[in-house]
């Protein structure tokens, strides 16, 4: 296969899936409304255990009123270059759902996995429209739940930062050398038929 981002893989997929990648550094592009809800739009469509659809969103676009309040919920490191991105997206799942034909709420076992779809096709549409989105969990989960009135019974998950990628020197000298799509294991260390590997 051809190398994109100085990755192949080794069996056939969409060019997509090897175009995504995270990077720290973005340009001073900002994102439109409906830019952005483009990319929620792509996480609606997720599969979720009995389609509970357990995914919330919260963001602000940079320069607008709720910037400063997501950004200040990240730790340093990743405040120091999360803040030249043109969005952060809080990730929330609900922890309980309904079966179908039922009104009583059960656990759900899934929800993170299910917001984990939601936030993987929202990365994917972001890398079909010309950006990028780099998801992190260097935050402060308990402030976040409370400064965002998250309802009880949901998990603060994650946060995204979205952009369009930049210049790498912009970026600590430390932090340079890492700016670059990183590779995977080989498939043999995560798939296995019938079973995990004995021993």
């Amino acid at each position: 296969m051809t190398p994109i981002n100085h990755r192949v893989a080794e069996h056939a997929i969409d060019p997509l899936f090897l175009e995504r990648w995270s990077p720290r550094a973005f340009t001073v592009d900002g994102i439109s409304e409906a830019e952005l809800l483009s990319l929620f739009e792509a996480a609606r469509w997720a599969p979720s255990s009995y389609n509970s659809q357990p995914w919330r969103f919260v963001y602000a676009r940079r320069g607008t009123a709720h910037w400063d309040k997501l950004l200040g919920l990240l730790n340093e490191f990743n405040a120091s270059w999360a803040k030249h991105a043109a969005a952060l997206v809080i990730v929330v799942s609900k922890q309980t759902l309904a079966v179908p034909g039922k009104t009583e709420e059960i656990p759900s076992y899934s929800h993170s996995f299910d917001a984990g779809a939601a936030w993987a096709q929202l990365a994917l549409q972001a890398t079909r429209s010309g950006w990028q989105a780099h998801g992190m969990v260097g935050f402060d989960h308990v402030r976040a739940a409370a400064e965002l009135n998250v309802p009880a019974g949901y998990r603060v998950e994650a946060v995204v930062a979205i952009g369009k990628p930049g210049d790498k020197a912009q970026l600590p000298e430390a932090l340079q050398a890492r700016e670059t799509p990183s590779q995977r294991n080989p498939l043999s260390a995560s798939v296995f038929e019938g079973a995990f590997p004995a021993g």
